[in-house]
């Protein structure tokens, strides 16, 4: 049997300031996207309130538009399957082998508080699932509980963009609602990140598979279709 690849996307298209805008990181969709398809896994897209994924206007641009992404956007297919993603009571767990979450700041806003995704989430770890994140993906991790009540990231060690160094040098600190990382150690997690910002940087602890920035995706689903 083929294995099955739930990705999960945002629906927030801006900061808290309307005027700024952010969503989905496209190429940490792409790049898993494309790899996961090459292997013949089955995939498909879930988000928070189900529905449109709005994109990040600044991973649009040169030189953050890779071909993966450029791909995408010139296949109407592949982009209405980011204007119609599942919600997440449209999902059986029990059919996938893997969860992947993207990123994007957007994620910030609308992930943590998910109790579908964290349901979701739950029911593929314990069931001997892979859970993995890309960049602030990690976002959707935050509040997973299992069934005996303790949080999922508690002892793991993962990594995620990073607070503030690489949230500073992206010029976008002052904008967020939270520091992602300063809350995953609150939480118990064992965060690490690598030594220079903006390189490919994968950590796997078990089933869980967590990658630093947009340029760790494609790592982390060869990490993820490796433990498959």
């Amino acid at each position: 049997m083929t294995k099955r690849i739930l990705h999960v996307v945002s629906n927030v298209a801006h900061y808290d300031d309307p005027s700024h805008a952010t969503g989905l990181w496209l190429s940490e969709l792409t790049h898993a996207y494309d790899l996961f398809a090459g292997r013949g896994y089955t995939q498909r897209i879930v988000s928070p309130k189900g529905g449109a994924s709005p994109l990040e206007p600044r991973a649009l641009k040169w030189p953050l538009l890779d071909a993966s992404a450029r791909a995408w956007l010139a296949d109407r297919s592949r982009m209405d399957l980011l204007s119609n993603t599942a919600r997440p009571d449209e999902i059986d767990p029990a059919e996938y082998d893997a969860i992947y979450f993207t990123g994007g700041h957007a994620v910030m806003w609308d992930f943590p508080d998910s109790e579908g995704l964290q349901n979701i989430t739950r029911a593929i770890w314990e069931r001997g699932g892979v859970v993995s994140s890309v960049c602030h993906g990690y976002c959707g991790l935050l509040n997973v509980r299992l069934a005996g009540g303790e949080l999922l990231v508690k002892e793991k060690r993962l990594t995620g963009f990073s607070s503030w160094t690489e949230e500073v040098l992206a010029g976008v600190a002052k904008y967020l609602p939270y520091n992602a990382q300063a809350e995953m150690q609150r939480r118990g997690a064992r965060y690490e990140k690598a030594f220079l910002p903006f390189i490919s940087h994968v950590i796997a602890d078990g089933r869980l598979v967590t990658g630093q920035n947009p340029w760790s995706a494609k790592a982390t689903a060869r990490k993820v279709a490796a433990l498959l």
